[in-house]
């Protein structure tokens, strides 16, 4: 292996090493939020319970009323204290990454469909455009027909009626002689 390979491989190292610092850093990010938020909602569950107990207490709920109540609080402060966990925070990070790809493939989909737009405007519009060119130009050989067809009416009704189209040299000094 010489320097120059090396250097080369020093220097991606380098650079890869800095990416991998960057996703450590937004995963160890995501996973203090997860379990902040799991916090919130292990306490929101916790007070939750204590609301459901106090309301049984002042008779606002019956005990099978406090005992749904609590056991569906219950399961909140559960879920928020699993958040906590690493396996909480494994579980929140495969749901980001799901979404994410989600978000993704929506996006693409968009892209292409906008694209798709655009590609079908563009057509649209020289479609309707070479439609114009052609019917101006049938519309121009039509005149052009419609005019060969009077000059041609017009020199046939000032022809004598004995005359023939195509006549061959000297013929018309035969008929100006009157032979026939």
């Amino acid at each position: 292996m010489s320097f120059r390979e090396i250097a080369v491989t020093v220097r991606c190292v380098n650079r890869a090493s800095a990416e991998f610092s960057k996703i450590q850093t937004d995963a160890e990010a995501l996973a203090t939020r997860v379990k902040s938020l799991g916090a919130a909602i292990a306490g929101l569950g916790a007070t939750g319970t204590a609301i459901g107990h106090i309301a049984h207490q002042f008779g606002l709920l019956n005990d099978q009323q406090a005992r749904v109540f609590n056991s569906a609080m219950m399961v909140v402060t559960v879920m928020g204290m699993f958040m906590r966990t690493i396996w909480g925070v494994a579980v929140a990070q495969k749901v980001y990454a799901a979404a994410c790809a989600f978000a993704t493939i929506v996006q693409n989909s968009l892209n292409i469909s906008f694209a798709m737009f655009l590609a079908l405007t563009g057509v649209g519009i020289v479609a309707i455009a070479a439609a114009a060119a052609a019917m101006w130009s049938f519309a121009n050989s039509m005149n052009a027909a419609t005019s060969s067809v009077k000059s041609f009416n017009e020199a046939t009704a000032e022809m004598p009626s004995r005359t023939r189209s195509i006549q061959r040299a000297g013929e018309a000094e035969l008929y100006r002689q009157g032979v026939e």
